[in-house]
């Protein structure tokens, strides 16, 4: 099969290179930044051309607008990406014969005030724009009539690029005392474990027996400021002071979701996935991150 991956700079899209390169399948990586094959997904012709020339039997599509508060005045750029980008890509597929496995977000939810985990049927009301094109983005893809996989996940973080992980090794290893949120409850989600997860559905082609909607995060539940007790602890950056606070105390245009726990029921189900809990999974992206900045000195 030849399988193209889209956002491939992404922390997500990082994480899937590594964990294809034992593959008999072909991995085709592409992204709009330098150091990659170059494929706009916002354009329909050059994607339904790429995809007939390389003759893709499956997209994996990482790449998404992901700056939440960014996107409020962002503009057009956001639809563009998050919901035109993916139905041309369905599109593609559709005309192929293929399947697009896309990637969601727990953003589709934020106004309903669940205390149970997320499962797919539940309504989501998204409350910016982030989360509202991400939805439509699911829904365009329903409508093209392609095979596809959407999974939402939440919280990613990995040892690439810019994240909450790394923010708060940093902050707590400078800083004498810092303030994280303890009013927004959820699940982190280790990209490498999702790579994996995707990785387990393309190569098996389990989506030819299984479409429509997923969720995808790390099993448990905690807050940011959770999140971020556990990552100071595991770095050894014990004397930052972290104080629980509320989200009205950090202005934000975009309201977030104050729980969004993601039920895995159906993706352990239909796919029979491994879903690892958040703490073991921080501990061995941390111990990456570790390995990593010893080697590199």
């Amino acid at each position: 099969m030849n399988i193209l991956v889209t956002g491939a700079n992404g922390q997500l899209g990082r994480s899937m290179q590594a964990v294809c390169k034992e593959s008999e399948n072909k991995y085709i990586f592409t992204d709009v930044c330098e150091g990659y094959e170059q494929l706009d997904i916002t354009d329909r012709e050059a994607v339904i051309s790429y995809v007939d020339r390389r003759a893709i039997d499956c997209i994996v599509n990482c790449a998404a607008w992901t700056d939440v508060d960014g996107a409020e005045t962002a503009g057009e750029k956001v639809y563009r990406l998050n919901a035109l980008a993916p139905e041309n890509l369905a599109l593609a597929m559709k005309g192929v014969g293929g399947a697009l496995i896309h990637i969601s977000t727990d953003y589709v939810f934020g106004k309903e005030v669940y205390n149970t985990p997320c499962n797919e049927e539940m309504t989501g009301t998204p409350t910016g724009v982030y989360g509202e094109t991400k939805l439509q983005g699911e829904r365009l893809i329903q409508a093209t009539g392609c095979k596809h996989v959407i999974i939402r996940t939440a919280w990613l973080y990995s040892e690439y690029g810019k994240n909450f992980v790394k923010t708060i090794m940093n902050l707590t290893s400078t800083k004498p005392a810092i303030k994280v949120v303890i009013d927004q409850c959820g699940t982190p989600t280790y990209a490498g474990d999702l790579a994996q997860a995707i990785f387990a559905i393309v190569e098996g082609e389990k989506y030819r027996r299984h479409t429509g909607i997923y969720h995808f995060s790390n099993e448990g539940v905690c807050s940011w400021f959770d999140f971020a007790k556990q990552i100071a602890k595991l770095s050894g950056n014990t004397s930052c002071e972290i104080r629980p606070c509320r989200s009205d105390e950090f202005p934000s245009p975009v309201k977030r979701p104050a729980y969004s726990v993601l039920d895995k029921s159906k993706i352990k189900r239909d796919f029979e996935v491994a879903v690892p809990y958040w703490t073991d999974s921080l501990e061995k992206c941390m111990a990456q991150m570790k390995e990593e900045s010893a080697n590199s000195i």
